[in-house]
């Protein structure tokens, strides 16, 4: 009873304390990069960054670009304009303390005043908290949070390999502690990069299960921007734009690694997702796949993807409005069509995308004795964060991961969400079943599109 008692004045509560935040947010200033695009786009950064007449540049990148020879191009640029830089390559997946630290003392034994970042997010990442500390001479750790160093971080420019994480336009850094197994944010205005570089021939190399994963990352970036509680024009833009061109590009991008056409549109989509969910934010699917990659060290953009239409499924009565006009962004249904079925469809579309790109739909990794503390962790990142457009009640999260437990059956989380929310839970969850039995067209394959796959 303490327990329905306790989600039940979360889901009335929360919510509301969340609206009067995003008051705050939709006028906070955030400042946008120069985005350079296109193939050599990250020379063209190089050069310009060598202009700019730095004293000297910590490049952050990691061992496998670096043995790829990915960044080579860019060192011969800065060398043939005589500026000075150090190489940091040794960032590994989610930027682990002990590394961040090791960057610290490197950027400062070097005399550093900017940053490059180059490589995924975690790499990208890695610069933003180096240089933030750096420049406060904190320790990570009380970094953790919002605003939380006096001092602005040295400029910083990023060139993403991937296209998911948007990080080369956000506020935000995830770091992760190997002592808690926890993934932590730092977040600040200042941490946005200065000018970045969206260079597609970076990318044709990709291997296919990390081009899926990186592009759901996106997806879920956008999705959760839009059906959030903190969307404004112009993010609802950003987002629902980023959704057309990962649902065009994305097939294409791992049927093809070296369609440049589709690298560039993927890079584009995850930056206008980047710029969404920097001001809109994100939501339960973020808050779960984090404590799954502190957990186990999955992929965040795996995480993200395999969480996505369980999130979606339990939710959907409660943003209907909202996914039918994704579906329909999407081309997986016409303006016009049932509201109800088109939100089905849309949530049905997302679960057909990742089987389309080799998305799992269990994650392999998940014990069922981790769940309780899993779903206790994610709500409290949830509640003290996200303005997520229903709360999540522990016994739901939990039923939810009971669902994506490999070779088990999954429950229906919706009913059991309901008992432990408010009323308007309740309506939603009833709502959703209802139309979950309704007949509706089988969702189309996401790889056919009709729309043309060479426009953005």
């Amino acid at each position: 009873m303490a327990n329905l008692i306790g989600d039940m004045a979360r889901a009335v509560g929360l919510p509301r304390l969340k609206r009067a935040a995003g008051v705050v947010t939709r006028r906070l200033p955030i400042p946008q990069p120069l985005l350079m695009v296109g193939p050599g786009a990250s020379l063209r950064l190089a050069q310009a960054l060598a202009d700019f007449g730095h004293k000297k540049v910590f490049v952050v990148t990691d061992a496998v670009i670096v043995k790829l020879g990915l960044l080579q191009p860019v060192l011969d640029t800065l060398d043939a304009a005589g500026a000075a830089y150090v190489v940091f390559d040794t960032v590994t997946p989610d930027a682990p303390i002990p590394v961040i630290e090791s960057g610290i003392a490197r950027y400062t034994a070097e005399g550093c005043d900017a940053l490059l970042a180059f490589g995924g997010g975690s790499v990208m990442d890695a610069a933003k908290v180096i240089g933030l500390a750096a420049a406060n001479r904190k320790h990570p750790r009380e970094l953790v949070g919002y605003f939380k160093g006096l001092r602005a971080p040295p400029p910083i420019y990023a060139v993403p390999t991937t296209a998911g994480t948007g990080s080369e336009v956000t506020v935000a850094a995830v770091i992760s502690d190997p002592e808690t197994h926890l993934k932590l944010v730092v977040a600040d205005t200042r941490l946005v990069p200065r000018m970045a570089a969206l260079d597609p021939a970076l990318m044709t190399g990709l291997p296919a299960p990390i081009t899926a994963a990186t592009g759901m990352d996106a997806l879920t970036h956008a999705v959760e921007a839009y059906i959030g509680e903190w969307g404004t024009p112009y993010t609802d833009r950003m987002a629902l734009a980023a959704v057309a061109m990962i649902y065009r590009h994305l097939p294409r991008a791992c049927a093809k690694p070296g369609d440049l056409v589709a690298r560039e549109q993927m890079a584009l989509a995850s930056t206008y997702a980047g710029l969404a969910f920097t001001r809109a934010n994100v939501g339960n699917v973020h808050a779960i796949a984090h404590q799954l990659g502190g957990r186990y060290g999955t992929p965040h953009g795996l995480a993200n993807a395999i969480v996505l239409p369980a999130v979606l499924h339990w939710c959907g009565a409660a943003v209907q409005a909202k996914l039918a006009t994704l579906a329909v962004r999407a081309g997986v249904g016409e303006a016009g069509e049932d509201e109800a079925e088109l939100a089905q469809r849309f949530v049905a579309s997302v679960a057909d995308m990742n089987r389309a790109v080799g998305i799992p739909a269990e994650l392999a990794a998940l014990r069922p004795d981790d769940i309780p503390a899993l779903a206790r962790a994610a709500c409290a990142e949830a509640d003290a964060n996200y303005p997520v457009p229903l709360v999540m009640s522990t016994t739901a999260c939990e039923s939810l991961l009971l669902g994506l437990l490999p070779d088990k059956p999954k429950p229906a989380p919706r009913r059991r969400a309901a008992k432990a929310t408010t009323k308007v839970a309740k309506t939603a969850a009833g709502k959703t079943a209802k139309t979950t039995k309704a007949r509706s067209p089988k969702p189309r394959n996401p790889l056919n599109r009709r729309t043309s796959p060479a426009t953005g």
